[in-house]
């Protein structure tokens, strides 16, 4: 006889049975159907660079498609931080990270010691490594390294406004993930993910989860609790995007525009204040002067670029504009923005390009940050129709140039989505703490009141008067921190919206 290992693999057995009943076709073996449990979790110490003392990592093993569940299977990196006070435990919390592209695994050794100490030894902390990431099973579109780099990627139009060579490249990074990403790069889904998460749930042996997401993650979660609620405990959702199942993605690539105009005025307050003059980074007498500063900068680098410490990679004004939009994300990015400015400014210096702009990005990593995007939802295929945004956007918000409006492969993708994308409703349990940077550059206060009016009554919302993108843990600020930790060990929730000051 065979012994299932959860009540999942039983209720697959049983809707597996009755399909094939109905449509005629043979029965799937016990055995197959079997394989759709999850086996049991090898936990070993983590071995990856940066790991924490007692960090524990494994493979879980889940299916390609779910739609095949005894088919072929993939691996998944997972990491654990037991809790050091078994009296104490009540759960396991998953922590989620953002992106499409962020590390779970690394994202627990970057936050565990902080979040176990605000814990006090209330859960396991666990997390995983999305489809593409790290240690997880990855894909190819085997792209030439121009069409790699993070300006390429993000889709920068001309010095001019022009999408031409965008629309060109597009089509030739759709084509090249066409032909070398295959059924592993097809996979790479948020719908997946959340399926993922639920695997890894029940290889843990946990009823529920709780989870501390950001960012691109708090999609993620809300999915999985669209589609899981019941299996949901505790839940954090930090600096949300607009859900609208139409657009996904793409409307989060649109509202940066706003997210940029949004957050600016705080990196020119920093420019202007007297306190820079001494640290030789003083941008302007008065914050209203920063920004046409910059535009103009941006501007004279587009006409001529400025030789910078990477040979043959000179300075442009593409260059600066993305140096500008990753600087917004925090505060401890401004200096280092400052001095790009002003080596730019300065006839005889060399600028020092950012790390992430100073080079091509992996060929897999690349095809992870197109294919979540391109495999959720449709994108319009019209080029003519991103001519038109993107000159509209540009005169809208110029920090950003009309970026967030540009095409992208998506417009080239092959096949259409595998499935609709989920809509976020108020449909469940009351179990979800959204918290919300005001002056978000990523994920902009508008979108999260998108996220916050889809999920109603299960959700409360909790506004931080702060600029930069992700909150908990990571701006400083004693209110929404003290917050969520109440939530997290207590269960205890602000009884309606509520905001922290700056």
């Amino acid at each position: 006889m065979t012994t299932y290992r959860s009540k999942t693999a039983l209720v697959a057995l049983c809707a597996a049975a009755v399909a094939a009943t109905l449509t005629g076709a043979a029965a799937p073996s016990a055995a197959a159907l079997s394989a759709a449990a999850p086996p049991a979790l090898a936990w070993a110490a983590c071995t990856h660079t940066g790991h924490l003392d007692g960090q524990q990592c494994a493979k879980l093993s889940v299916p390609l498609d779910y739609a095949d569940p005894a088919g072929p299977q993939v691996e998944l990196a997972v990491s654990r931080l037991p809790s050091t006070r078994p009296a104490a435990r009540r759960g396991t919390l998953a922590v989620v990270p953002g992106g499409p592209g962020g590390s779970g695994v690394q994202r627990l050794s970057q936050k565990g010691a902080a979040l176990a100490g605000q814990l006090a030894g209330a859960y396991d902390l666990v997390a995983l490594d999305p489809r593409g990431v790290g240690g997880s099973v990855t894909a190819a579109c085997g792209l030439d390294a121009a069409d790699r780099h993070m300006t390429t990627l993000r889709s920068w139009p001309g010095a001019g406004g022009g999408i031409a060579e965008n629309a060109d490249r597009s089509r030739r990074v759709a084509e090249a993930c066409a032909a070398n990403g295959g059924a592993v790069l097809r996979s790479f889904t948020t719908a997946n993910q959340a399926r993922d998460m639920d695997r890894f749930r029940e290889a843990l042996g946990e009823r529920k989860l709780s989870v501390w997401a950001v960012s691109y993650g708090t999609y993620v979660t809300a999915v999985y609790a669209q589609k899981f609620p019941g299996r949901t405990d505790r839940l954090v959702l930090d600096s949300s995007g607009d859900p609208d199942p139409t657009r996904v993605e793409r409307g989060w690539l649109a509202n940066m525009a706003q997210g940029a105009e949004d957050r600016f005025p705080d990196f020119a307050a920093w420019a202007a204040d007297p306190a820079r003059a001494g640290e030789g980074l003083r941008l302007a007498e008065h914050p209203e002067d920063v920004r046409p500063l910059f535009l103009e900068l941006a501007a004279e680098l587009d006409r001529a670029p400025k030789p910078s410490d990477v040979p043959g990679l000179p300075l442009t004004g593409t260059m600066l504009r993305q140096a500008m939009q990753l600087a917004l994300y925090g505060d401890a990015q401004f200096p280092a923005f400052a001095r790009l400015v002003r080596a730019a400014q300065d006839p005889q210096a060399v600028p020092e390009l950012p790390r992430d702009l100073a080079g091509s990005l992996p060929d897999t990593d690349a095809a992870l940050m197109v294919g979540v995007i391109c495999n959720d939802v449709a994108w319009p295929k019209d080029v003519a129709g991103y001519e038109r945004a993107v000159a509209a956007d540009r005169a809208a918000h110029p920090l950003t140039a009309g970026m967030p409006a540009n095409i992208t492969p998506c417009a080239f993708w092959k096949g259409a989505p595998a499935e609709r994308p989920a809509r976020i409703t108020d449909r469940g349990p009351s179990n979800i703490l959204m918290v919300q940077n005001r002056r978000d550059p990523a994920t902009p206060y508008a979108g999260a009141l998108k996220m916050r009016e889809a999920l109603g009554s299960r959700a409360r919302l909790l506004t931080v008067d702060h600029g930069g993108h992700g909150v908990y843990l990571g701006n400083g600020n004693a209110c929404s921190d003290r917050t969520v930790t109440a939530y997290l060990r207590t269960g205890e929730r602000p009884a309606r919206d509520a905001v922290c000051p700056s």
